[in-house]
């Protein structure tokens, strides 16, 4: 298979096909050289481990994802409008891309310790994501706007964005495993819909950490 692109992006671009049509379980190094119309050793040439391709077909993912939020977000917004706007956009995405959401996040399989493995690469798209987060809830709380549900000092914003992200990710997990459909009149997964079905639960959420619009 030789259509002009370099060897290691179609690998990349073979991978990326696989866990969107197939999921996870099928990336294996040998499948995506099969497909890609190399020998199962050419991968080696620039991923020394499996880990490593994994961290580049999912490195696809955050790119995708950032994609999107740099689409609707806007630096002079209103922070708590822009949080809500992040919020939607992620649980969103995982909706839309169950199985290249799930790889984003296993970092069982992604993470092996060294630079060499695209753990660095990885980290470099990741990081700068949260400290968006971060920035937003920092500016929620410099406003004043912030209304919190019980009394005490403020929570540092790093720690208010960390606790929203779990709770968004918990979100868009239970909906995937099906959890959600069991306990709540929510969607299963595959479902057009869940994403709008998905709303009021997005929106408890930043509630939750953030404090109510208009309590």
């Amino acid at each position: 298979m030789e259509d002009g692109t370099p060897l290691r992006e179609r690998l990349v671009d073979v991978g990326v096909e696989i866990v969107a049509a197939e999921g996870i379980a099928a990336l294996g190094l040998r499948e995506i050289a099969r497909r890609a119309g190399v020998s199962h050793g050419a991968p080696r040439r620039y991923f020394p481990t499996h880990r490593s391709l994994l961290s580049a077909i999912a490195g696809r993912g955050f790119d995708a994802l950032k994609d999107r939020l740099d689409t609707c977000l806007r630096q002079d917004g209103d922070p708590r409008a822009q949080v809500c706007l992040l919020a939607d956009v992620y649980v969103g995405f995982a909706v839309e891309h169950r199985p290249m959401f799930e790889l984003m996040f296993r970092h069982d399989l992604l993470d092996g310790g060294d630079e060499a493995d695209g753990r660095s690469r990885l980290r470099e798209k990741t990081l700068p994501l949260f400290a968006s987060l971060v920035a937003l809830v920092a500016r929620h709380q410099r406003t004043g706007a912030a209304r919190r549900p019980s009394p005490g000092p403020e929570p540092a914003p790093d720690v208010v964005a960390a606790a929203l992200w779990a709770n968004l990710h918990g979100v868009a997990q239970l909906w995937s495993w099906g959890s959600l459909s069991l306990t709540l009149d929510a969607p299963s997964p595959g479902d057009p819909h869940a994403h709008e079905s998905l709303a009021p639960l997005i929106a408890r959420t930043v509630d939750a950490h953030l404090g109510p619009a208009n309590p």
